[in-house]
């Protein structure tokens, strides 16, 4: 007797679940339905721009190379379409990438003023990499080393000469040149005793400064020594 009854709760509690279910599917069937479509269709869109993102990528590499094969093959002005192209359609790193690749094409033509405005181009771009828009910033400061006077060396590269910056050693190495260009050796000799004093520089950046250092001492030992009234002299 004890099982019978047992056995008929169970079917009982079996009915009043599907009961209860039978409800809820009713009053929330239709929103559990879209529930799973929005699911559904969320994980495709996610797959979909995961992989339109890498088609865009490759084919972007691919380009990169195309454009910078012609380039290294002395087609500049075909080079020059290709890389400009690529910043109108390429994701905006390689876009970025393609800017910089252009800018050098027109250093190594001897296009300076093309090469200069490419990497300012760069540089002011806030929706680049910080990391390649101070790179940007170096190269321009690079190609206008000799003719730019003190004051703009000193805005294009103050920033990137700062402690803890990627590019200090190579901006702070320029700012020396820069110094000494203009005839200031106290202001060279500072900033060049700046990038001894850090322990992280390249040992070429190193080897080049002290020798820069080693010419500023010569030149202020001769200048010690010359006689008075010498310097007037024709």
């Amino acid at each position: 007797m004890a099982d019978q009854t047992d056995h008929f709760m169970r079917e009982v509690q079996d009915e009043m679940r599907k009961e209860r279910l039978a409800r809820t599917w009713d009053r929330y069937g239709v929103f559990i339905i879209a529930a799973a479509v929005l699911l559904i269709l969320g994980v495709a869109s996610y797959q979909y721009a995961q992989h339109s993102s890498r088609v865009a990528r490759e084919t972007a590499g691919l380009e990169f190379e195309s454009a910078a094969r012609l380039a290294a093959q002395g087609k500049a002005q075909e080079a020059h379409q290709a890389f400009e192209t690529m910043v109108k359609s390429a994701p905006p790193g390689y876009g970025t990438l393609a800017r910089l690749r252009n800018a050098a094409s027109y250093a190594a033509e001897g296009k300076r003023d093309e090469a200069v405005a490419s990497y300012d181009s760069v540089s002011k771009d806030t929706g680049s990499d910080p990391l390649l828009r101070d790179f940007a910033t170096l190269q321009a400061a690079l190609l206008r080393v000799d003719s730019a006077d003190w004051t703009e060396m000193q805005n294009r590269l103050k920033d990137l000469a700062s402690d803890g910056n990627a590019w200090r050693a190579p901006a702070r190495e320029l700012l020396g040149l820069a110094a000494m260009k203009a005839g200031n050796q106290d202001e060279a000799r500072k900033t060049f005793e700046q990038i001894l004093a850090d322990t992280t520089v390249p040992p070429a950046v190193a080897e080049r400064t002290r020798i820069l250092m080693t010419i500023l001492t010569e030149a202020a030992l001769s200048k010690d020594a010359q006689p008075a009234g010498a310097e007037t002299k024709k």
